[in-house]
Parts: structure tokens; sequence; C-alpha cells
């Protein structure tokens, strides 16, 4: 099975609204709904469970019946930080899964996922036992130690820019976050927490309008990018 896992634990503090952001509604719909309606539609997903800030659980809940995501079949309380709701909702699905089961990582408030992104992640995902969506980097690289100077570039054809979406099998992604919580080694993302495991780390399709929504202007991005064909929002 292909299991979508979506990480919307964050109260949005960046944001400065009186509700945690993916919950937001543009033009009347939640911003959680947009992510998990790209999950809903995409004929090899076929299971989603969303981490979800305390109390909030009953609001994703109706989500299921109002917005028709018959999907949805699990909902687990987020924890302090995105790594810990990842492992808690890792440990939700044990029971349900199988060890050879692959578990897409996505953030809530990434809600742009052209089918085409999912289509890749799953194709690589597949064929190595993990996938990332990636892009390569264009900008000029400076290493700095300070944040004020630098004196050394790096070659941009050995660095990748990652995203999410990311796909992991089941048994592999639990067995890090066990490690990490046993060795007190915390990490933001799926991709480094499994770098630091001593996993290689294979790339999929990524693409420059995976905007992650903090701040307000991201909203504004957001709407105009609603506008745009699904088949334009990706160059290959």
């Amino acid at each position: 099975m292909n299991i979508a896992m979506i990480i919307a634990g964050g109260n949005g503090s960046r944001m400065n609204a009186d509700i945690p952001k993916q919950f937001i509604e543009i033009n009347d719909k939640p911003i959680l709904v947009y992510t998990l309606e790209a999950f809903q539609r995409h004929q090899e997903i076929d299971a989603i469970l969303v981490v979800v800030i305390k109390d909030w659980e009953d609001v994703v809940k109706s989500y299921i019946e109002d917005y028709k995501l018959t999907k949805l079949k699990w909902i687990v309380q987020g924890g302090k930080t995105g790594q810990e709701s990842a492992r808690l909702g890792l440990l939700a699905l044990k029971k349900h899964v199988q060890p050879n089961d692959f578990i897409i990582i996505h953030d809530a408030i990434r809600p742009i996922i052209p089918s085409i992104i999912l289509t890749d992640l799953l194709r690589v995902a597949h064929l190595h036992g993990n996938a990332c969506a990636s892009l390569p980097m264009h900008e000029t690289l400076v290493m700095t130690t300070n944040q004020q100077h630098g004196n050394q570039s790096l070659d941009r054809n050995q660095v990748r820019r990652v995203q999410t979406p990311q796909a992991y099998r089941f048994d592999d992604i639990l067995a890090a976050h066990l490690w990490a919580e046993k060795e007190n080694r915390p990490s933001v993302y799926a991709n480094t927490l499994m770098i630091d495991f001593g996993k290689t780390i294979y790339f999929s399709l990524g693409f420059d309008n995976n905007i992650k929504i903090t701040t307000s202007e991201d909203l504004a991005l957001f709407k105009a990018l609603l506008m745009i064909p699904e088949e334009d929002l990706v160059r290959t």
C-alpha cells in the first residue's frame, strides 16, 4: 500500500492569524483540505493519515464528509515538534500496515501537489526504496560560518534542493525515528533523518511552485497559483 501521512501539527505563529495556518480558508476551503484532496485524487494513494495539532481532531474529522475524503482513515494528535509528530503518526500506523508499505510524508501547508509529482515520487520509491521530491540548484552557493561573509564557493552540481513529498518504506522510516528518539538526534525533515541513519536518498521530480505557506505573502501567492492549470505548474 501507499499511505500518505500529512503533518498538520504546527500552530502557525509566523502567520499572526487567529487559527493555525493549515485551517485558514482560501476561496472558502481550508488549506489543509487542498492538500488532502491532492492525495485523495491520486489513484496510487490507498489511504491517508493526518497528524494534527491538539484540539483540532474533530475539525479534521468533519472534512471526511464535508469534502468526500474517503481515503482519510486516521487522525492522530501531534507532538511538540515536527519530528515527534511524524513519529507518533508512524506508531499509530504500525498495526495497520506492512513493513514494505510506503509512507508518503508531506507538509499540510504545501497544498500545491500536481499529480505528476506524486506519480514520479512513487515510481522512484518503489524502484529504490525511498524518494524525495528534489530540484537542481541554479543559484550560486557560497559557504559561510556566520551568515555575514564567506570565502568558499560550492559546486551547485553537487547539491540538490529537497522538498516534500517524500516516500519511505514503513520499516525504514519507523526504525530511523525510533533510533533518533533513543539517540536524541533531532532532525527537521525525514530526508536528513534518514541520511543521519545511514541511508542513501533517491531524488524524484520536484517543482518551483511547491510553496510552503508560512506568511501572509504566501497566501497571496497560493491564491494566484490556484488559477494556473496543473499541467503548467511543473516544468520537466
